[in-house]
C-alpha cells in the first residue's frame, strides 16, 4: 500500500483520504452502496445511474497531438487533436480535485494473452468505476499483482468538470488519450464505456505496430478449437449471437488476432440490456447477479426488480459482468485461428440477404464500410431507414488509417483460410415498420450452418446488386427466406425491391468514396447501384 500511495501522490494527488487497491467485486459493491453510488437490485447486481452522460460522448474525446504519434493518427472527426499545454492543465486540475478524497485503484491487463497484453492501472474516485474495471480488464494473479508495473494509467474523475472556455474542450466532459505520457483522462462522465473504449483505442494503436490485428468483435470457439468472430454495430446482435450455448465464449467485444490465434482484451462483458429477456438471452440474463454492475436500468422502488423494457433514462442501458458468469466461457480468453468471420448488420431497408458469403476483397470492402441501419423517430411517424456506416465496425476507436486494419484482415483471410459471411439480422422482404424483424431462430440456424461448414454444401448464386454470394438452401431455414427478392415479390413487388436495393447500393458507393489508398479490386467487390 505504501508504494501505491507513493504512486498516487506522484500523479499529483496529494494526501488522499484513503487508497484502496484491487478490492474484490464484493467489497467494491459494498463500498459503492455505502457511498451512495447505487442500489442493490433483486438479482444482487449493483445498479447505478450515470447522470447526464448515459453513453459515450464522442464530441468530447481527444488525442494529444504529440510528435511520437502525429504521423500515425488518422486525424478526423473521431480523432481530434488537443495540445500538450491544454492536456497538462486539465490533468493538474483533475489531480487537485482528487486530493483528500478516497481513491480506488485497480491493476489489470488489457489482453488475456500475456505475450501481447498491456498492464493498465485505473485510478478513480468512484468504487463503481473500480468495480467496472474488474470486468473491463483481465484480473491479475497474486504473483502478477506483486510485480505489477503499469504501462498505461487511466485517471477517472466523474465529479470533475472542465471549463470549456478555459480548457479548450467542448463541454464539461473530456476523454483524453495521451500516448506520450501513457495516460487516459476521463473527466465528468460516469459512463463506464469511456474507460473501456479508451483502453480499446489504446490497444488499437499499439498492437498494429506489433503486427497484431485489433478488432471490435465478439468471439466464440467450438469443440475443435475452431474460433469464430462476430463484427457488428450496436443493435445487430453481436453479444447475443456470440453467446451460443453450443460454443464457448471467448469474449463479447474486443479481440486481437496474433500469429498464434485470437485473444480477448477484457476480463468481462459489457452488454446492452434494453428489452433483455430470459427467453431470448438466457446467458446474459443469468449473469446479472452479485458482482455485476448495471447502468441506467429502472428498478421498482419496493421490489428492486429491474425493468429491462424501460428505456426512459436511455436506450443504452448496460450491464457489466465477469466473463466467467457465462457458463461456457473460455478462461483464459484465447483461441485458435478463426475458421469463420461474420459481419452482422441490421438492414432496415430489408434488401440484404439474411446470409451471404464474401470473397476476400468483398470482406475487406464490408469491413471498411461497417454498415448497419436503423429507424429514426418512429414515434413521430418517420419510417424511412437511416444508414449508418462505421469504419471497421468501430470508427471512433480506430486511430490509424482504415487501410492499415483492412490490409491486416485480408492477409489473415489469405493465410488462415477463414470463410467470411455477411449476416442480416434486420428485416428481409420489407422495410422496417412494414413487418417483423428477421426471426432469431432462423438467424441462429444460418450461423450454425456457417460455423459447422454445412452452408458450404449449398449452391451459391451471386446477387447482381450487392455482389455477394447467396446460398440457395440452408438447413432449418425455408428457401424463400434466403432471397430478399423472392420475399419482396410476395409483398411489395419485385420492382419495389429493385428500387430499394439500388438505393442502398448507391449509399454504399457514396460512403466508400471517402476512403483513399484502397485497391481497385476492393472497390470493385462492393455493391453495384
Amino acid at each position: 500500500m505504501k508504494d501505491l500511495t507513493s504512486y498516487i501522490e506522484s500523479l499529483g494527488i496529494l494526501a488522499p483520504k484513503a487508497v484502496y487497491s484491487n478490492l474484490s467485486p464484493a467489497v467494491l459493491t459494498e463500498k459503492a452502496l455505502a457511498r451512495g453510488e447505487g442500489k442493490l437490485s433483486s438479482t444482487g447486481a449493483l445498479v447505478v445511474y450515470t447522470g447526464k452522460y448515459t453513453g459515450r460522448s464522442p464530441n468530447d474525446r481527444f488525442i494529444v497531438d504529440s510528435p511520437n504519434v502525429h504521423d500515425d493518427i488518422n486525424w478526423n472527426k473521431a480523432n481530434v487533436a488537443i495540445t500538450r499545454e491544454k492536456t497538462d492543465a486539465i490533468y493538474k486540475k483533475m489531480t487537485a480535485y482528487l486530493q483528500g478524497r478516497e481513491i480506488f485503484v485497480f491493476d489489470g491487463y488489457a489482453g488475456a494473452d500475456h505475450t501481447y497484453s498491456l498492464p493498465v492501472r485505473v485510478v478513480c474516485e468512484n468504487a463503481s468505476s473500480a468495480l467496472f474495471s474488474t470486468q473491463a480488464l483481465v484480473r491479475p494473479s497474486a504473483e502478477q499483482l506483486a510485480d505489477f508495473k503499469p504501462g498505461f494509467t487511466v485517471l477517472c474523475a466523474p465529479g470533475f468538470k472542465c471549463v470549456p472556455e478555459v480548457d479548450g474542450v467542448n463541454s464539461e466532459a473530456a476523454i483524453i488519450l495521451d500516448f506520450e505520457k501513457n495516460m487516459i483522462l476521463v473527466a465528468c462522465s460516469q459512463y463506464s464505456g469511456e474507460i473501456k473504449k479508451g483502453i480499446f483505442t489504446v490497444m488499437n494503436y499499439l498492437l498494429p505496430h506489433k503486427g497484431i490485428l485489433p478488432m471490435h468483435c465478439s468471439a466464440n470457439i467450438g469443440d475443435h478449437n475452431d474460433s469464430a468472430l462476430f463484427f457488428g454495430l450496436s443493435g445487430t446482435g453481436k453479444t447475443t449471437l456470440s453467446a451460443d450455448p453450443n460454443r464457448k465464449l471467448v469474449g463479447d467485444d474486443e479481440h486481437g488476432w496474433t500469429p498464434e490465434g485470437i485473444f480477448n482484451f477484457e476480463g468481462g462483458c459489457y452488454a446492452k440490456c434494453i428489452n433483455l429477456s430470459k427467453e431470448n438471452e438466457p446467458q446474459i440474463w443469468n449473469a446479472i447477479k452479485f458482482g455485476a454492475l448495471v447502468e441506467n436500468v429502472i428498478m421498482d422502488e419496493e421490489t428492486r426488480v429491474p425493468n429491462y423494457d424501460d428505456g426512459s433514462i436511455t436506450e443504452n442501458t448496460r450491464v457489466a459482468y465477469p466473463v466467467e458468469y457465462i457458463p461456457n466461457c473460455v478462461i483464459p480468453g484465447v483461441g485458435g485461428h478463426p475458421k469463420t468471420v461474420v459481419f452482422l448488420t441490421a438492414d432496415a431497408f430489408g434488401v440484404l440477404p439474411p446470409i451471404s458469403k464474401l470473397s476476400r476483397e468483398a470482406a475487406m470492402y464490408h469491413f471498411v464500410s461497417g454498415y448497419t441501419s436503423k429507424l429514426a423517430g418512429t414515434e413521430r411517424g418517420i419510417t424511412e431507414p437511416v444508414t449508418t456506416f462505421s469504419t471497421l465496425f468501430g470508427a471512433p476507436f480506430m486511430p490509424m488509417h482504415p487501410s492499415v486494419y483492412a490490409a491486416m484482415l485480408g492477409e489473415r483471410i489469405d493465410e488462415y483460410g477463414a470463410n467470411v459471411y455477411l449476416v442480416n439480422t434486420g428485416w428481409c422482404g420489407h422495410k422496417a415498420g412494414d413487418g417483423k424483424r428477421m426471426s432469431l431462430p432462423y438467424t441462429r440456424a444460418m450461423l450454425t450452418a456457417a460455423l459447422t461448414g454445412e452452408l458450404e454444401k449449398s449452391e451459391f448464386e451471386t446477387d447482381p446488386i450487392f455482389n455477394v454470394m447467396v446460398p440457395k438452401t440452408c438447413p432449418n431455414v425455408p428457401d424463400d427466406v434466403l432471397s430478399p427478392r423472392k420475399m419482396w415479390a410476395k409483398e411489395a413487388g419485385e420492382a419495389e425491391y429493385e428500387k430499394t436495393a439500388k438505393d442502398l447500393a448507391s449509399r454504399f458507393q457514396k460512403n466508400f468514396e471517402k476512403y483513399d489508398h484502397m485497391d481497385q479490386k476492393i472497390i470493385d467487390a462492393g455493391p453495384k447501384a
